[in-house]
């Protein structure tokens, strides 16, 4: 028997994801499924192995106490309801990101787990990847030295033919450009950095194509980011691009720089004058199948088993961003007005 029982709310296309990476660690099963629609136990058992049981009523899903932890991949807007309940019924959270629509909202889930005494796990999975793992081994080893400017940008057209379009397009569950999707650019660029942010200035904009005109919101943002320490940072939220999906990542240093899956160290005595290959494997997909939840959630149980918030991506952490996120949104509705983070209250 495995340790922590599972339970699944919203049964989507993000869902399946979920249900495989948590059956593929060595704690984790799901056990069970709450939807709005009716499914059926042996058909979705038999999918995804194991016993599953679903459940029409999330409440009567949360007061199951065989279940340990609630893993939230419904709308975005239905997240602030569903996690405080979680948290209430004392289920440890994994929670797909954004994790709410408002700053508010985002606070009040913390709060919840807080004063339940949950653990919580936002699905800023990119910390874990295996292009990031490697580029912050790089900055820790001291190979960019101290890090002055960096830029992480967001390219993925989300148009008809991805299946988050049909919800994407309003802004109740989309948003914005940044919090939809671009969040993981920013999130990622805020790891890399390692300091705290000071103040934001953005500018979106929306593309002319009738294929993105379903959108109630701008489909394009810039951020500029102040750090604390001096450095300063940008992060672009582009959905609304005709092109390859692209996780854009630069990063300037007193020691060297980096450039995707290439980099020049003076410490390693690399050539200037050429970038040295590094081996990663670059984030290439929005395909939530090629993720790395896996590794996350494997971090995630092994943090229940010590009693301890999970590393990189606790709730805690995650709203240090999400905190970014809303404070460059409301710049952008302001014009480009620069926005401090103590500015949000």
């Amino acid at each position: 028997m495995k340790k922590y029982n599972v339970g699944i709310i919203g049964y989507g296309w993000a869902a399946a994801a979920h249900i495989e990476a948590i059956n593929k660690t060595t704690q984790g099963q799901v056990t069970a499924v709450y939807s709005s629609r009716k499914l059926n136990d042996a058909e979705i058992s038999a999918k995804h192995g194991g016993t599953i049981k679903s459940y029409q009523n999330i409440d009567e899903m949360l007061a199951n106490p065989d279940i340990h932890v609630v893993d939230i991949t419904s709308y975005p807007s239905q997240h602030r309801d569903q996690a405080v309940a979680a948290a209430n019924a004392k289920k440890h959270i994994i929670l797909e990101k954004p994790m709410a629509n408002s700053l508010q909202e985002v606070r009040e889930i913390a709060a919840a787990a807080k004063s339940n005494d949950v653990k919580g796990c936002v699905c800023f999975e990119c910390r874990w990847s295996n292009q990031f793992q490697v580029t912050k081994a790089m900055i820790d080893e001291g190979l960019l030295g101290s890090l002055h400017y960096g830029e992480v940008d967001y390219y993925h057209g989300i148009g008809p033919w991805y299946g988050q379009f049909r919800w994407n397009t309003g802004k109740k569950d989309g948003g914005s450009a940044l919090l939809t999707a671009g969040c993981h650019a920013l999130d990622a660029l805020l790891m890399v950095m390692g300091s705290e942010v000071e103040s934001v200035c953005s500018f979106s904009t929306k593309s002319r194509s009738d294929i993105f005109k379903p959108y109630e919101y701008d489909t394009c943002s810039t951020t500029i980011i102040r750090f604390k320490n001096g450095a300063v940072g940008k992060a672009a939220a582009i959905v609304d691009c005709l092109q390859p999906y692209y996780f854009h990542t630069h990063l300037c240093g007193s020691q060297g720089s980096l450039l995707d899956d290439k980099f020049h160290s003076m410490k390693l005595h690399t050539d200037k004058h050429s970038w040295s290959k590094l081996s990663m494997k670059m984030l290439d997909s929005g395909d939530v199948s090629d993720h790395p939840y896996q590794s996350q959630f494997q971090a995630f149980f092994d943090a229940l088993d010590q009693g301890k918030d999970m590393p990189l991506t606790s709730f805690t952490e995650s709203l240090k961003s999400f905190e970014v996120i809303f404070a460059a949104d409301k710049s952008a509705e302001l014009g480009g007005k620069p926005v401090t983070i103590a500015e949000l209250g």
